[in-house]
């Protein structure tokens, strides 16, 4: 069983008595006639039938002329015309082309009336069905063009050469043509309309059929494309009628019907019949529901061999005239192992989800202690210059200048007034006290860095204990301000390491942006511009601090230095988690940066012109942000 139907050949024969005389017909016809067209081979057969009919006829002529007295011409006639019928039939059955034939047949046709219409006197002849049945077989055969030509042989033959001749020679009664000139006009007549109405049938004809094998071409191709298209595909393809019998099946349903009940279906038996009872009830359920002229779509699962096989399947009613169901499509896919593999990238992705909560969650502790970290070392920077700045406090000069007043507590009036000492010592005191002042003062500004250090730490800290609540407080900043407050964390240790700081501040911006995140981001992007300097030769070694605008709407923060910059192949991995340049270094910090202007809407780029060129890190914000932002607390 195929899913292509019995179709019949192009030559295709009508049955019944029909085929028989056709087929008894092709006896006269050599192969070549027989493969050609449907056109050509019609005709071939028309002109075996009329050459077989001739060739009858012109026997009992001959049979006549034999057993009657007759002239001897008649005779000649009678051997000439039988054997151009018959000359027709041989060159039918050894010729691969048909016009040998049709000349040789015209000319049997012909042979007659001009015989006939010189020889006979008798007027009447010129009307008889010889010479009218000689320009429908002439346009049949030979087209209307060509019958043309016949048909006005016979024309001028019957109704003008015919009764001149006549009168000329004088076979006929006199006045012969004055007495029978107007029935050969009204028969040469007869025959030229007997070829218009012939053509009109045949041009008619023709392009009726033209029209007709298009249109079987058409079918046939988009039948064939169809049936092909329906038989490589690896779903199961079949149409039922109303009686849940096969009308069509591809190869995928016979494989499948093999494989599950042990058999093929055969076309005009009941599918259903097949399944074993159980499946077989809930598939009529919805056949029933399809043969109602709903669309029906589901899944058929069923236990075979230890599996559970599952068939998509969708059931389309088929409408005649839109309205009463015929029939129905069934088109199924198994998808068992689909289903399979749904199951298991389920099971995958509960997998998953853990092991990326765990890694959010190692991402979020090392955020933090990253971030920390880098607070930690302005911290410590801080706290180390309170340590030296106490160390260096001169405090035995004051010891000293005790020691020397209780010495002489007795009379301290003259120990001023006399003593060159005494006179020293309150000028001493007095610069004592004003370097105390300006010690108290840098010991203040330090203390004022390290509580902001600490204060920063204990933000980090804060928005990882809010952090369940994913939400970020939103300010108006001003940029200018924040970075200085990020660079006064650093100042130390650039002014320690001979680093100049260049600012390069436009007009004055504010943005929305969480205030600790957008400091997280400039410190970072201010301790990696220290050690791209650090690991520089270059001894005028300087970072640039820009604000300008971006485009509309935004603003662009620029941190650049003059250090060791980037080479191209690092360039596009410098915000991958893990990826750093630094020999102690960790490669978060940029990454978590990134994350960050992310979540302010905003981004962070970078460019250098090569290793020695130095680098630039641009981070672009949103002048404004309508709402708050929400992050996932890397800090």
């Amino acid at each position: 069983m195929s899913a292509t139907p019995v179709r019949q050949q192009s030559n295709e024969e009508p049955p019944g008595a029909k085929q028989s005389i056709f087929r008894w017909l092709d006896l006269f016809l050599s192969e070549e006639l027989r493969r050609a067209g449907p056109t050509l081979v019609f005709r071939c057969r028309m002109l075996a039938g009329v050459a077989c009919i001739l060739s009858l006829a012109n026997l009992f002529f001959l049979i006549q002329v034999l057993v009657t007295p007759l002239p001897p011409r008649f005779l000649v006639a009678a051997v000439l015309t039988l054997a151009s019928s018959l000359g027709a039939l041989v060159l039918l059955r050894r010729s691969a082309s048909p016009w040998p034939a049709l000349a040789l047949m015209v000319a049997s046709l012909l042979a007659p009336p001009i015989f006939v219409s010189l020889f006979q006197a008798n007027p009447y002849v010129s009307t008889s069905a010889m010479v009218m049945l000689a320009p429908a077989v002439a346009v049949y055969l030979l087209g209307p063009r060509r019958g043309l030509f016949v048909s006005l042989f016979m024309s001028l033959l019957v109704g003008v050469a015919a009764p001149l001749y006549r009168t000329w020679t004088g076979t006929g009664s006199p006045p012969y043509y004055a007495q029978h000139g107007v029935l050969h006009l009204v028969a040469g007549l007869s025959i030229m309309v007997s070829w218009w109405l012939n053509s009109l049938y045949s041009a008619a004809r023709d392009r009726a059929q033209v029209a007709l094998e298009l249109a079987l071409r058409t079918i046939r191709t988009s039948e064939s494309r169809l049936l092909s298209l329906i038989e490589s595909t690896e779903e199961i393809v079949c149409s039922i009628d109303t009686q849940g019998r096969l009308l069509t099946a591809n190869s995928a349903l016979r494989a499948w019907c093999l494989r599950r009940f042990g058999e093929e279906p055969r076309l005009g038996q009941e599918l259903l019949g097949l399944m074993p009872r159980e499946p077989r009830e809930r598939w009529r359920a919805h056949f029933a529901r399809a043969f109602a002229g709903e669309r029906v779509r589901f899944e058929d699962v069923s236990v075979w061999q230890d599996t559970t096989p599952t068939l998509d399947v969708s059931l389309n009613p088929i409408f005649e005239e839109g309205v009463q169901v015929v029939g129905l499509t069934l088109f199924a896919q198994d998808i068992t192992s689909r289903r399979q593999a749904e199951l298991r990238l389920q099971e995958v992705h509960r997998t998953l989800m853990d092991v990326s909560r765990q890694a959010g969650m190692a991402e979020i502790a090392t955020g933090v202690l990253h971030n920390v970290g880098n607070a930690l070392n302005s911290v410590n920077i801080s706290a180390g210059l309170l340590a030296d700045r106490l160390r260096n406090l001169r405090l035995e000069g004051l010891e000293q200048a005790l020691a020397l007043l209780h010495a002489n507590s007795a009379d301290l009036g003259a120990f001023f007034a006399t003593d060159p000492r005494g006179q020293k010592l309150l000028n001493y005191l007095a610069a004592v006290v004003k370097r105390t002042n300006d010690e108290r003062t840098a010991l203040l500004a330090e203390t004022q860095a390290l509580t902001e250090g600490l204060e920063h730490i204990k933000s980090i800290v804060s928005v990882q204990q809010e952090h369940a609540r994913f939400i970020r407080l939103v300010e108006r900043l001003a940029v200018p301000h924040l970075m200085d407050d990020a660079l006064r964390l650093h100042l130390a240790a650039f002014e320690r390491e001979g680093i100049q700081v260049q600012r390069e501040y436009g007009e004055t911006s504010e943005v929305d942006a969480d205030r600790h995140h957008l400091l997280q981001i400039l410190l970072n992007l201010l301790s990696n511009a220290r050690h791209a300097l650090l690991a520089s030769d270059r001894p005028d070694k300087r970072v640039t601090l820009r604000v300008r605008p971006g485009d509309p709407g935004r603003v662009c923060i620029e941190v650049s230095d003059n250090g060791v910059g980037i080479s191209p192949e690092n360039l596009p991995r410098m915000f991958s988690q893990g990826f750093t340049t630094k020999k102690s270094g960790h490669g978060f910090g940029l990454h978590l940066s990134a994350l960050a202007a992310s979540e302010m809407k905003g981004r962070l780029t970078c460019t250098s012109a090569g290793v020695g060129q130095g680098a630039t890190f641009v981070l672009e914000l949103p002048l404004a942000y309508p709402s708050t932002v929400s992050t996932p607390g890397s800090g």
